[in-house]
């Protein structure tokens, strides 16, 4: 399984017992979904390695106590602290409407309704306080943040979203 066909879960944050239970911290806003997986990819030394799952319980609020077969003890779970965890993309949960998915965006045109087509979507930075829209236009990066306030449209079929940024916030990027 590669890892662009995947989508991450969460990262093993910690261990919970001494018979090789972990905590594995998840990146979403609804963790009840993950909380009856079979099995997950395990990324070590760079490759996605399937792990079986024996039993597994939400764990305060958004992480993930889960004890794999085969990890019976203190020094098995050691092994696997801070490792990364991944489903393929067929299982995420689908979503309606403007919804979406930040890998699912990538190659959509953005237009906004006072400048007109902005650029394309060449990828999402989430690593700041808000996340950001990063557009190519013609080899010149436009940010524009993910603001539902901003967000007019998404039609995925059109693969267009439609926003209305703030005025002059395109034009800043383009002097």
């Amino acid at each position: 399984m590669d890892k662009k066909d995947c989508f991450f879960v969460g990262k093993i944050v910690k261990k919970y017992s001494f018979k090789g239970e972990l905590l594995v911290k998840l990146d979403t806003d609804e963790p009840e979904i993950y909380e009856n997986m079979e099995s997950v990819f395990v990324e070590l030394r760079n490759n996605l390695v399937p792990f079986f799952i024996e039993a597994s319980q939400l764990h305060k609020s958004e992480l993930l106590r889960i004890k794999f077969e085969d990890v019976d003890t203190e020094q098995d779970a050691d092994s696997l602290l801070k490792c990364d965890l991944y489903l393929p993309l067929e299982f995420l949960p689908k979503l309606e409407d403007d919804k979406f998915y930040f890998h699912e965006i990538i190659g959509f045109t953005v237009e906004d309704v006072n400048f007109g087509k902005v650029g394309i979507v060449k990828s999402v930075n989430d690593s700041t306080a808000q996340a950001l829209f990063e557009i190519d236009r013609d080899g010149i990066e436009i940010l524009i943040p993910m603001n539902d306030a901003f967000i007019k449209t998404v039609d995925k079929k059109k693969k267009l979203i439609t926003v209305e940024a703030p005025e002059g916030l395109i034009d800043l990027y383009l002097q």
